[in-house]
């Protein structure tokens, strides 16, 4: 009986001790992962490969990219150029560039065409409710896609992000394309002022709201070209596509 008692005594104490020392040893943190990208479909169109990828980055955001990448060189395609990044307004998604031809046209001139979608009902969360979590956002997702920079194209709401980036980071930006953004007023002249980032401005003509509030800021950028769209309202590149790409085109051509 006693040689019993004196067992469980010695398991007691086991168990206590390990109870313990797990309550006190510090808990092992798992290294954070690096962003993955999965790719969900391949279709090849023509003379090009559009791609439609996924990445989860940190902040637990499901990031959807479209990518739109030219044949080689060596395959008979042509001469390669750098990197263009698509965002997008309020109403739409990556999926608008792909529908709108913008994607295969870059990418048949030699461009990596990237369109991503944005977060939305998130950027009223943290960090995406300010500035330099939308920066960040930008600055992750240009890691994960391995390129130190690019020209990065904004309409609208997407302008929350891109101007930020802009402002903070211009030398992360070969080139700048606004389409009439939103946010502009949030800085001053002088900010502008000191940025040499080579900007094509496009709007709408008919855009008498964000369209001439965005032209008054962004004409103090002092690398900047106009591109007006004549007889187009605030989504002036779906309004006049044609002329759209062709001012797009020419203006990366001169980069």
């Amino acid at each position: 009986m006693a040689f019993g008692r004196h067992k469980l005594a010695v398991l007691l104490l086991v168990l206590s001790i390990s109870l313990l020392l797990y309550l006190l040893l510090p808990t092992a943190k798992p290294e954070p992962e690096e962003p993955k990208l999965e790719i969900l479909r391949s279709e090849p169109q023509d003379n090009l490969n559009v791609t439609v990828r996924r990445a989860t980055l940190s902040g637990d955001w499901p990031t959807f990219y479209r990518e739109a990448v030219p044949r080689s060189p060596l395959e008979g395609g042509p001469p390669e150029r750098f990197t263009v990044l698509l965002l997008h307004g309020q109403s739409f998604t990556s999926k608008t560039w792909e529908d709108l031809g913008t994607l295969q046209i870059l990418s048949e001139h030699g461009y990596r065409a990237l369109a991503i979608d944005l977060p939305g009902q998130s950027l009223q969360a943290q960090p995406m409710s300010s500035e330099k979590g939308r920066t960040d956002y930008l600055l992750h997702i240009m890691e994960s896609l391995g390129t130190r920079q690019l020209v990065l194209i904004s309409p609208s709401m997407s302008g929350l992000f891109s101007l930020p980036l802009l402002l903070q980071h211009p030398d992360r930006l070969r080139g700048f394309i606004p389409i009439a953004p939103v946010g502009t007023k949030g800085f001053k002249r002088e900010q502008y002022q000191q940025i040499q980032v080579p900007t094509l401005i496009v709007y709408g003509t008919l855009d008498n709201n964000l369209g001439v509030q965005s032209l008054e800021s962004l004409q103090n950028l002092p690398n900047h070209t106009l591109g007006p769209l004549k007889g187009a309202g605030h989504a002036c590149y779906m309004d006049r596509p044609e002329e759209f790409h062709s001012s797009l085109l020419m203006f990366l051509s001169k980069l």
